[in-house]
């Protein structure tokens, strides 16, 4: 007997036809003699339904609020689940993330997982109860909801996984696994048997939407064996751990990021500390920086150039505009018509011409490239945001095909 976490995303069960499919896999794996301990997503769209009946009643509602807000998506789907399978006849109990007792930071909308008490999963476990845990959400020090971001289902579903010690975390989607690319824009894309916790971390972080990066984290951290898998075909999926067959291609993935800004502070001076403090500014503020690009210097000035998530645009524009006189600039240029595309894997460090034959096929694309970024085990490139597909295509298929 084993004891296995399942996450079930929003798409899987986003209707009763869905929630009846997901159901009959939990029960399954019940019957099998397992404990089994679910985590589950809000259904669909309903996180996003949320957010819109928000900005309908006060656009600036508190984070707070939003929290109270958006926790109730899951809370639903823990309870229809309960009831689809108390209708097949197998015991079960749903739980909230405060009745779990996971307790988070209180950085509303994005809050950090401090500490998980398993004692209440336990104890239902130990009445042979299969345990469903709506996702996403926990509590703080002052008894408030908090939720975790997006993705924060994946970060659940870990950090359960963690804290009981289980044997699997397995994590069911719409797709059979992870592919060396999103198999929704290139047709060509195979899915990976297995794959390590870093390449799977940068892909994760580059774009894929597979898994969200901090769950990646957290399960390299402790040592989690993962699975993705589709709640749908019924197919093995890929396995997510330290270390995998030695005689893998070097190249895993590929992947492709739309959701972000460039912005270029121009006319800097060209002095010592200049980098510092515009970027301790940001990190002061919380906000994550990616690829960096600095000019070398003409008449003692020099340009940087960034990207940052596409919804932290605003705000990082807001401050960088707050702090002119401090940091002495000419003018700031942002731009959203940017994406990102990169290639991951673990076997790059050992492989030289890697980022060349990356660049050959944009070249042969005809696609230019704005900005370069590059690690042991990735290349991501700053395109046009209008050549990403065709990018993402040209550079799986000199890899793959």
């Amino acid at each position: 007997m084993a004891l296995i976490v399942q996450k079930f995303g929003g798409s899987s069960v986003a209707n009763a036809e869905r929630i009846r499919n997901v159901a009959g896999i939990i029960t399954r794996a019940y019957q099998q003699g397992n404990d089994v301990v679910v985590v589950l997503s809000a259904q669909g769209d309903t996180t996003d339904d949320l957010i819109e009946k928000a900005k309908e009643i006060n656009p600036k509602g508190s984070k707070r609020e939003m929290d109270m807000l958006l926790a109730c998506g899951e809370q639903e789907s823990i309870a229809l689940m309960a009831m689809a399978i108390e209708a097949l006849g197998f015991p079960v109990v749903s739980l909230t993330g405060w009745q779990v007792g996971i307790h988070t930071s209180s950085s509303y909308g994005l809050a950090r997982i401090y500490s998980v008490d398993s004692t209440r999963i336990r104890e239902e476990l130990d009445r042979r109860r299969i345990v469903l845990v709506a996702g996403f959400q926990g509590i703080n020090r002052y008894f408030d909801v908090t939720t975790l971001g997006r993705g924060g289902s994946d970060t659940t579903a870990v950090a359960l996984a963690v804290a009981l010690k289980a044997d699997l975390c397995q994590i069911y989607t719409d797709v059979d696994g992870v592919y060396t690319a999103d198999p929704r824009h290139v047709k060509d894309a195979t899915k990976i048997d297995e794959i390590t916790y870093d390449e799977m971390l940068e892909l994760a972080s580059l774009g894929a939407q597979v898994l969200h990066n901090r769950s990646v984290e957290m399960a390299k951290r402790y040592g989690v064996r993962m699975e993705v898998l589709s709640s749908f075909s019924g197919n093995p999926g890929t396995i997510v751990k330290e270390a995998v067959k030695v005689e893998k291609t070097y190249v895993s993935g590929v992947a492709q990021d739309k959701n972000i800004a460039r912005i270029a502070v121009v006319g800097l001076q060209d002095v010592p500390g200049t980098a510092y403090r515009l970027f301790s500014l940001l990190a002061k503020n919380k906000i994550n920086v990616d690829i960096i690009l600095q000019s070398i210097g003409r008449h003692n000035t020099k340009d940087i150039s960034f990207t940052v998530a596409a919804d932290a645009r605003d705000a990082c524009a807001k401050i960088i505009e707050d702090a002119k006189e401090t940091l002495n600039y000419d003018h700031m240029d942002v731009s959203t018509d940017v994406a990102k595309v990169s290639i991951v894997g673990a076997g790059m460090v050992d492989n030289p011409g890697v980022a060349a034959t990356m660049f050959e096929a944009l070249y042969e694309a005809g696609i230019n490239i704005r900005m370069i970024s590059t690690s042991e085990i990735k290349v991501s490139v700053l395109i046009d945001k209008e050549d990403s597909e065709r990018a993402m295509r040209a550079v799986h298929a000199k890899f793959f095909q």
